[in-house]
């Protein structure tokens, strides 16, 4: 595997969830070397809220068109330094709780913790309470007790770095962008 961080890639998973769903884009155009992973869910979500090809020219996109979810073999080969999910819809976090991967987003997240990847995970569900921007407009959100639990367990997981913020999201890959240049100096 390849150690040297300089060569290796931000690898980012967008998923079904709207929530903040343009300002992660925002920060995910700002990373020099960032490769997405787009669920089914998430085109979806492109679609509603109108983006036609958001990203970096220098970014590869993988989208979710494989059952064995083929590209998390990038993770094997070490391209990728640090895998980002944001944001990340209930469903998702449930299944990676439950060690289900059974698409590119859930597979993605696996692999990468088999190979030892940091993971920074921002899951829209952190608060009983909050608004979230839907396609036409601010929305109340009331998350279920179990999807709180489930952001929960996932701060249990290793080199997983569970964030409940935008801002916590951006602190969190600037002191991974930090610690890259600190180890490869």
């Amino acid at each position: 595997m390849t150690s040297d961080h300089k060569q290796q890639r931000w690898a980012w998973v967008l998923t079904g969830s709207g929530h903040f769903f343009d300002e992660s884009l925002d920060i995910m155009s700002r990373l020099e070397g960032c490769d997405v992973f787009i669920s089914q869910a998430a085109e979806e979500v492109l679609r509603m809220y109108g983006h036609k090809s958001p990203f970096p020219e220098d970014t590869q996109v993988f989208r979710d068109t494989t059952a064995s979810a083929a590209p998390v073999g990038q993770f094997y080969k070490g391209v990728y330094h640090t895998l980002i999910m944001a944001p990340v819809s209930s469903n998702t976090v449930a299944k990676c709780v439950a060690g289900i991967s059974d698409n590119l987003a859930t597979n993605v997240f696996a692999q990468a913790g088999k190979c030892r990847v940091s993971c920074i995970y921002f899951a829209c569900d952190t608060a009983p309470e909050l608004q979230s921007k839907a396609p036409k407009g601010m929305v109340e959100v009331y998350p279920r007790r179990i999807d709180l639990e489930n952001v929960e367990r996932l701060k249990d997981f290793e080199a997983t770095e569970v964030v409940d913020s935008m801002a916590a999201l951006e602190q969190a890959i600037m002191a991974r962008r930090e610690c890259l240049k600190k180890s490869s100096s």
